[in-house]
């Protein structure tokens, strides 16, 4: 039988761990045996997880894990905030003893699809949607690497998106997509640094995931044409990436750098 703890006395970060995909993430890696920092801007939980109707209120994913006999840790901290960022990082791996796995979930987009054509995104909009994504992430790697390094081994998760990988028909979204396929291309360049040192970094491409946050924009786009557009029709969920985060983090992707994945099913 195989061994459901492959990351036991594995120390994990997971950025916007407190709901959706960082929620899965987080409770995904406690699962397979590691000791995870949730960190997150807003660390009061979501009252509704994805396939778990059983949840009444808010509760935080640090007493998730812990109700299932998992080690887990809060930080607070804002990606576009790189100075309490990297204070919040150090405040884990203190806390945690080390880090071996980084997953930079933080990010999103922001406004409607009108808001965000190409030709017409105001600089406002574009700045927030850089710094909270491809900023973001590079800024929680430049933090977290070195308390990776030395180990000879580690792992760092990105998270692009499928409008990193083709644009909608009308060019909204703009700034997220291209923010999104910025952050493919710096995994890449990561992994050429880190490689030598037995560090992997990968890059995942969600497509329409349904989550609390982005249930209402599908249904705004319609979600039965979203669902004959992907090849499963189905749409996704939370937990059809941490199954994707799960072969990358564990031995069974040990040789898996550089790439990205889409965990779209089949829509592009």
């Amino acid at each position: 039988m195989a061994d459901r703890t492959p990351l036991a006395g594995r120390r994990a970060l997971v950025t916007g761990g407190a709901r959706g995909f960082g929620r899965a993430h987080a409770l995904r890696l406690a699962e397979l045996g590691a000791s995870v920092a949730v960190l997150d801007r807003d660390l009061s939980g979501s009252p509704v997880g994805a396939g778990d109707d059983q949840r009444t209120g808010p509760r935080s994913v640090q007493g998730e894990i812990r109700e299932r006999g998992g080690t887990a840790v809060e930080v607070t901290a804002d990606v576009t905030a790189p100075e309490d960022l990297r204070r919040a990082v150090d405040l884990a791996a203190e806390r945690l003893g080390g880090l071996d796995i980084v997953v930079c979930n933080a990010g999103g987009g922001s406004g409607s699809m009108q808001d965000s054509i190409a030709s017409r995104a105001d600089a406002d909009h574009v700045e927030k949607i850089l710094q909270r994504n491809l900023a973001g992430t590079i800024s929680t790697c430049r933090a977290a690497v070195p308390h990776l390094r030395g180990q000879g081994w580690g792992r760092i998760i990105t998270v692009s998106s499928l409008a990193g990988r083709r644009p909608f028909d009308d060019g909204g979204y703009a700034a997220y997509g291209a923010a999104k396929a910025g952050i493919a291309m710096y995994t890449r360049a990561l992994a050429q640094e880190l490689g030598p040192e037995g560090i992997t970094a990968n890059c995942i491409a969600p497509g329409y995931i349904v989550t609390e946050r982005m249930a209402p924009m599908f249904a705004s786009l319609g979600s039965d044409e979203l669902r004959d557009s992907v090849a499963l029709r189905r749409l996704g969920t939370p937990e059809d990436c941490a199954g994707v985060l799960e072969f990358l983090v564990t031995d069974l992707g040990s040789y898996v750098t550089g790439t990205t994945i889409p965990v779209d099913g089949g829509a592009t």
